[in-house]
């Protein structure tokens, strides 16, 4: 039982309690929604009622609010939408939320909010990760706000007519607003908070889609599964071609690096942090022709600069930098790249690991781009990814077999074996994940971390206005240890970054906003650092 003030939210077990369920049932779904015929007792018995757990609240002894959960199918909306399982993703263990009626008095409180979020932890307590429910046309922007997704055609009759959505029970879970919540628990299910820029946190459909046994990377049905995965990668990027590897962000830059020498031209590397620096390592490596453009730490390329320098070097064909610097957070502007680069033709080529899923990025334009399942795809480590717009031959007699993008290009995309296991999750966050409210959303939680972390007197490493919204590097005030503030978050159940050496070398604490996070944990997060401020000056007299 969660309670707030006057109102107690808890199952419904008491007989005067299923008595007042019976009546406000009526009051709701025959007297004020006529889809059912009222009775002269005023009390309307749910056909499904003997299946219902109803999760209810209080205000004394008075029955405010009711909703139902039903675990057993059929569902009442299958029968109303026969084909129900064609308009749901994959990867769900599914329930049925039914029946959230709330008396009128208590309308437009955190009544209805606080009993789907008690409807969910029941329903995850039960292993059912999503719920589909028929929200009242009258509601829908309610039900918007609580995180659901409409589907299908309108089902019911004239005057009660119903929307078909679905809602994922691990988000509901946590959109209960602060009344309900003085002091939020860091995460509902006993996970830690995950703030790292990897490995970040998973839906939960994703991990139910990677324990699945593994089966062969020439299997049939596995092959179609890797083609939908190269396909919506190229839907959420407008690149044209989208090749998949076993292997880390890494890899997927060694792939970039060895196209760039089949190009037997010079080129320019720009580096303003850690990983441009380690592109530059690549391009050493493989000893490409090229120039280091190695700006301060955090600083943003100034592209008219980068005109008058490449009019000093006519003879640079490529050019390869980060889009997002992950370990100062300093973004590129893309548009300005690409315009740069097709008026000298020159083939630009993005780090986009820290981009790809928490921004919106059109590679349209883009020569290649690598990219990683860890990031903002929200799913696990282990596959790199290669993204590019023209279309790429196998080099046997230049490459090694396994940094040759021509072999991964032809045929099925399968030259290796692959992890049915990791594709499998990769597809699953792919089609689950609404990536224009994700990133919208990123946008939000970014401008309210920004605006509490300067209330408590943090310091920023970059400028607001060309960073990342996924990627917050915050320097500490002298005496106090980034790895130790670290330590103490993760006690509290929060995970920040700090132990990489480019941020441990500097004193610097990142908080990472891109995988599956909630307005919950970025709210524990924001009350948390309220309560326990290391940017604080010590007290006088105190060391």
């Amino acid at each position: 039982m969660s309670q707030s003030r006057q109102l107690t939210f808890k199952i419904a077990s008491e007989p005067w309690e299923m008595e007042a369920i019976h009546r406000l049932n009526h009051r709701t779904f025959a007297e004020e929604i006529p889809q059912h015929d009222g009775t002269t007792d005023g009390r309307l018995v749910d056909k499904f009622h003997s299946d219902n757990i109803y999760c209810i609240c209080l205000a004394g002894q008075e029955l405010a609010g009711m909703i139902a959960l039903r675990l057993q199918r059929p569902f009442s909306l299958d029968s109303k939408l026969p084909d129900l399982e064609t308009h749901l993703p994959s990867g769900y263990t599914w329930c049925e939320a039914r029946l959230l009626a709330v008396e009128k008095k208590y309308r437009g409180t955190a009544v209805a909010l606080g009993l789907i979020q008690l409807l969910s932890r029941e329903a995850i307590s039960r292993g059912h990760c999503a719920a589909v429910l028929s929200a009242t046309t009258r509601q829908l922007k309610l039900y918007r706000h609580m995180g659901a997704v409409p589907f299908g055609p309108l089902v019911g009759r004239e005057d009660a007519w119903y929307q078909p959505m679905y809602l994922s029970m691990e988000n509901a879970s946590t959109s209960a607003p602060a009344i309900l919540l003085q002091v939020p628990d860091p995460a509902p299910s006993g996970e830690p908070a995950n703030f790292l820029p990897g490995p970040v946190a998973i839906p939960r459909p994703v991990r139910s889609a990677f324990i699945q046994p593994p089966v062969s990377h020439r299997d049939a049905a596995f092959i179609e599964d890797f083609q939908t995965v190269r396909r919506r990668l190229c839907e959420l990027t407008g690149a044209h071609y989208a090749q998949v590897m076993l292997g880390s962000g890494t890899l997927a830059n060694e792939v970039v690096a060895a196209q760039i020498s089949r190009l037997d031209a010079p080129g320019m590397v720009v580096s303003n942090g850690e990983f441009g620096e380690r592109l530059a390592d690549h391009a050493r490596r493989l000893w490409l022709p090229h120039e280091h453009l190695a700006l301060p730490w955090g600083h943003m390329l100034d592209t008219y600069k980068l005109e008058r320098l490449l009019d000093r070097h006519p003879e640079v064909r490529w050019l390869w930098l980060p889009h997002c610097e992950t370990s100062t957070s300093a973004l590129q502007n893309l548009h300005d790249l690409i315009h740069l680069c097709a008026q000298r033709d020159i083939r630009l080529a993005l780090d986009a690991v820290s981009t790809i899923g928490v921004l919106p990025a059109d590679l349209s334009g883009v020569w290649m781009a690598s990219c990683a399942s860890g990031k903002g795809l929200a799913s696990y480590p282990g596959l790199a990814i290669v993204l590019h717009n023209e279309p790429v031959d196998p080099a046997p007699d230049k490459l090694p077999r396994y940094l040759d993008l021509g072999l991964y290009s032809s045929g099925d995309g399968i030259p290796f074996t692959q992890s049915s296991n990791l594709v499998s999750a990769l597809k699953t966050s792919l089609e689950i994940t609404d990536w224009h409210r994700k990133h919208e959303r990123i946008r939000t939680w970014h401008d309210r971390l920004r605006l509490t972390l300067t209330e408590l007197g943090a310091g920023f490493v970059g400028n607001a206005d060309h960073s990342s919204p996924a990627v917050i590097t915050l320097t500490m005030r002298p005496g106090v240890n980034s790895i130790a503030i670290a330590d103490q978050l993760q006690a509290a159940g929060f995970l920040l970054s700090s132990r990489s050496a480019y941020l441990s070398n500097r004193n610097w604490l990142q908080i990472c906003l891109m995988g599956d996070l909630t307005d919950h944990d970025v709210d524990a997060l924001i009350a948390h650092l309220k309560a326990h401020n290391p940017w604080a000056a010590p007290a006088a007299g105190t060391v």
